[in-house]
């Protein structure tokens, strides 16, 4: 006896309560997203802050947060949310944020690891963002204090407390002290 099982796509995700809000979509099945905690969200929300208050003062795009999702993947559909996501305003249709996911990868992905990621879904997910266009990714890692930067010519840079982190030529002119993401 076979079992069927129908795969979802990015609209069946938008159209569930909420938008599917606590969950991806991995090549049309739906992966439980649990909440962060306390430190997590604080590095995303401040981190997020510094970028958007840069981006936006410097008309370069538009910042998303952890519930801000892309489609890197069509048939079956990925819908991945990064917990910082950010798109060039030449990407953006007619320069403005779309009222849904955006359709296709964010230009950088920044993924803080919690204590309950598993190791391999988190480099999995780093992979689907680089396969699909994103030009740069950053892996915050709270417990070492380090950020690796993951980018789409397959070169990886780690960075610890006393180094800076730039936003090389994808958010020009962008650069943060890691110590004050830890602070």
């Amino acid at each position: 006896m076979t079992t069927s099982t129908s795969l979802l796509t990015a609209t069946d995700l938008w159209n569930m309560p909420g938008h599917g809000e606590g969950y991806e979509l991995v090549l049309g099945e739906l992966r439980p997203m649990p909440p962060s905690g306390q430190e997590h969200s604080i590095i995303g929300l401040d981190l997020a802050t510094m970028l958007n208050a840069f981006v936006k003062s410097n008309k370069l795009g538009k910042i998303t947060g952890a519930d801000g999702g892309y489609i890197l993947h069509k048939a079956p559909d990925t819908v991945r949310a990064p917990d910082i996501g950010f798109v060039k305003v030449d990407r953006l249709p007619n320069g403005k944020a779309t009222q849904k996911y955006f359709p296709g990868p964010p230009d950088l992905a920044v993924e803080i690891i919690s204590p309950h990621d598993v190791y391999e879904e988190v480099e999995d997910k780093v992979e689907e963002f680089l396969e699909a266009g994103t030009r740069i990714v950053w892996g915050i890692n709270p417990r070492r204090k380090s950020i690796t930067i993951f980018r789409g010519d397959n070169s990886i840079t780690a960075l610890r407390a006393a180094d800076i982190l730039s936003g090389e030529d994808v958010i020009p002119g962008f650069s943060l002290p890691i110590s004050e993401i830890f602070a």
